[in-house]
């Protein structure tokens, strides 16, 4: 009786919301309606409105939303006999309706996500033996050695911990090469990691050919070791000291579990970051997926393994021989795969790991390009919807997951729609100003303040927008090839390792300046009919409006590519490590204040800076995390600076012995709460309006910005910079 009486009262609240999306009103009564709406969701989240009053903010913006397009369903689409403005009408149509449903399946994954989980350290009862697997394909020795001392240094009994690293890139097919450079290359790498290994305590494994990419390098591993779980940090993905304490514990209380994931912390900005100078002030872009949706997917067991900064069982392995090599996207097919067979997930919102991203554009564009092409394969492969084995809640969360990537051809879209307008009069998009504002406008900004509550302090406005577009340029290409043709995509390595250390354009960034001139004659053009056709004035306002916000869009991805240069190779991280800085025999007071993967800056009390020299050898003492003596680790110094009584030092590592790597390591990774502190520290919610205003102020000048670096590429003699070409005075960086 129960049931049917839920089933009565859903059949009800359906026929109302069919009612109120249908019902047919005058246009003040709309308008009226909409700003009734509107004013009442901000009331809401101005009054801090969480539970049910979150929800009911959301249903008055669905409600909107779905008004927005019946209307657009019903009263908006060009006649089918006009085909030249039915096609690119119906295009777009389609564009808005995908994002549309990509809303809908945000709000059902994301409207009520899970709280953090609390922390597991002092909570585990068994300590299960774990393999930590370290893939590693092109990456030099030194990002090697402090990511494996970080992994040996875990707190874990070493007795239950062996480290393993997996290098791909010293197979006997390349040690073989008939290529003779790339079998000696291979053959100095296979010598220097494999005596790197054995100095860290760690296990060396190759293997004989490169099969299957990241997969068949995990799967070797598998084969080669017996834990019951297994832990994977990439290359660059260094862990810190509680990892595994915060995370073996779960699978004491699942016999069922198969993964726990941690989110990916980066430790240097992305090109976009870099380039607007947003890092320390506005959350990265993947905290969206980390701090939210990660956290909505595993309120639905649907969190998905993300390539690294994960455990898995062994045993879960076991049931589809290791880890899926269909897709290039080896870690979401995995997890579908074993979600498809009972097993469970467990998502852990707490940065453990510290890792680095791409630094230019184009290896961004290239990472992304894979992401989007492995996404899509593993929808044209496995199809979540029809995937036996999955629940109904985790088929929508992975057809999310998936079908985001499609995400450049609306966005492409969206850009091109108002030129059909303004360059050839088509009419597109049959409807007057006033329909406009009282639908189109409305649903705009409604849409705006729902993925403001949906995401709130993890993403500010108009940011994605920004994203999707520097990446559809690329992007869709990569999209169509794949679509066209599944299987022919291949794993590739993403160059992390990379610097850019002169200014210039990157050398991908050709297509933003020509959209965006096009876009610019647009905005003229607008102006020009505006005027010469008065009796279309509220259309070419409109439609030159959207333009003109493409162009800002457009103008801020100037600056994107507009490669800033960097003084150092690496990114210094913030810490306070009390320490004694030893010179000569003489000990001072000191405290660490930043450290880099290749050096440290320190404030010395007492030392006469007279006597402390470029280049001077001396000694930074200190007690590691876990450790009860101090110990030291060798530097260089690279410049001095007074402060009164305080000596500010640069100095740059110099490791002789493999435990120096540990120390570097303890020195940047062992303390997981500064990588929460720094995301806590740059997370605030500006509202719609003044993220706004401050998404505009950055673009105007980003615009400016994008356009000096072309004039001045354009100057006689000017040269193109490479990724990683060094400009005056950096060679040999200092950390400051």
């Amino acid at each position: 009786m129960n049931r049917i009486g839920t089933v009565a009262v859903w059949a009800v609240v359906t026929l109302c919301v069919l009612t109120l999306i249908t019902l047919p009103i005058n246009m003040q009564t709309q308008l009226i309606a909409s700003i009734t709406i509107v004013a009442l969701m901000a009331l809401i989240k101005i009054l801090k409105g969480e539970g049910i009053w979150r929800l009911v903010a959301l249903a008055l913006g669905t409600a909107i939303i779905l008004r927005y397009v019946y209307w657009r369903s019903t009263s908006t689409l060009p006649p089918i006999s006009q085909l030249e403005n039915f096609i690119p009408g119906f295009l777009l149509y389609l564009a808005e309706m995908y994002s549309v449903g990509m809303l809908a399946l945000s709000l059902f994954v994301v409207s009520m996500p899970l709280p953090p989980r609390t922390g597991r350290t002092s909570e585990v009862k068994s300590l299960p033996r774990v393999d930590v697997f370290v893939p590693s394909y092109n990456e030099d020795e030194a990002l090697l050695a402090n990511t494996l001392a970080a992994a040996k240094a875990m707190d874990y009994p070493a007795d239950r911990l062996q480290v393993w690293l997996l290098d791909d890139g010293s197979t006997e097919q390349k040690r073989n090469s008939h290529k003779v450079l790339e079998a000696q290359a291979a053959l100095a790498r296979h010598d220097t990691l494999r005596r790197l290994c054995e100095e860290l305590g760690v296990r060396y494994l190759t293997r004989a050919r490169n099969e299957h990419a990241k997969a068949g390098n995990l799967n070797n591993g598998l084969a080669h070791s017996d834990g019951e779980l297994v832990a994977v940090f990439d290359a660059d993905h260094a862990p810190a000291r509680d990892f595994l304490r915060e995370t073996v514990g779960y699978f004491d209380d699942d016999p069922k579990l198969f993964l726990v994931q941690t989110p990916h912390f980066f430790l240097n900005p992305d090109p976009l970051e870099r380039n607007l100078r947003t890092f320390e002030k506005m959350p990265s872009e993947n905290e969206m997926f980390y701090g939210i949706i990660q956290r909505g997917l595993d309120k639905w067991n649907a969190a998905f393994f993300c390539g690294s900064a994960a455990v898995l069982s062994r045993r879960a392995l076991k049931e589809t021989d290791g880890f899926s090599g269909v897709s290039i996207t080896e870690d979401c097919e995995t997890a579908i795969a074993l979600h498809a067979r009972g097993w469970n997930s467990v998502y852990v919102d707490k940065p453990l790991i510290a890792g680095l991203q791409p630094a230019t554009f184009a290896s961004f564009i290239g990472q992304r390009s894979r992401w989007a092409q492995g996404m899509i394969q593993i929808l044209r492969f496995r199809f979540p919807l029809f995937k036996r084995g999955l629940s109904i809640p985790q088929r929508l969360c992975y057809m999310s997951s998936t079908l985001f990537w499609f995400f450049p051809f609306p966005r492409t879209m969206f850009l091109i729609a108002p030129l059909f307008y303004l360059f050839f009069d088509l009419q597109i998009f049959t409807a007057s100003g006033g329909e406009f504002l009282g639908y189109t406008l409305a649903y705009m900004l409604v849409n705006m303040m729902m993925q403001n509550y949906l995401y709130g302090t993890f993403r500010w406005p108009w940011i994605s927008e920004l994203y999707e577009y520097v990446q559809s340029v690329h992007l869709l290409p990569a999209v169509v090839s794949v679509i066209l043709n599944p299987r022919k995509p291949t794993f590739k390595v993403t160059a992390k390792d990379e610097s850019v250390l002169v200014s210039r354009l990157s050398e991908i960034s050709r297509p933003f300046f020509v959209i965006f001139t096009v876009l610019f004659i647009a905005l003229l053009v607008s102006v020009y009919r505006f005027y010469a056709e008065p009796y279309k004035a509220d259309v070419t306002l409109v439609v030159g409006g959207w333009n003109l916000l493409n162009l800002i869009i457009a103008g801020c991805a100037l600056g994107v590519v507009s490669e800033r240069g960097e003084k150092s190779a690496s990114r210094r991280v913030r810490v306070s490590r009390r320490c004694d800085f030893v010179t000569d025999g003489h000990s001072f007071p000191a405290t660490i204040e930043n450290v880099s993967a290749n050096g440290a800056r320190v404030q010395v009390y007492g030392i006469d800076r007279q006597n402390v020299g470029f280049d001077m050898d001396a000694v930074i003492r200190f007690v590691p995390y876990g450790g009860d003596e101090p110990e030291e680790l060798p530097v260089q110094v690279r410049n001095v600076e007074g402060h009164g009584d305080l000596t500010a030092i640069g100095c740059r590592f110099t490791p002789c012995v493999a435990r120096h790597h540990s120390l570097v390591a303890d020195l940047i990774f062992a303390n997981s709460n500064q990588w929460s502190d720094f995301q806590l520290a740059r997370r605030g919610n500006p509202g719609i309006l003044f993220g706004t205003l401050w998404f505009l102020r950055v673009a105007l000048y980003q615009t400016s910005r994008g356009l000096v670096y072309l004039l001045r590429s354009a100057k006689p003699g000017a040269r193109v910079a490479k990724a990683g070409e060094a400009g005056p005075g950096v060679a040999g960086e200092a950390t400051r």
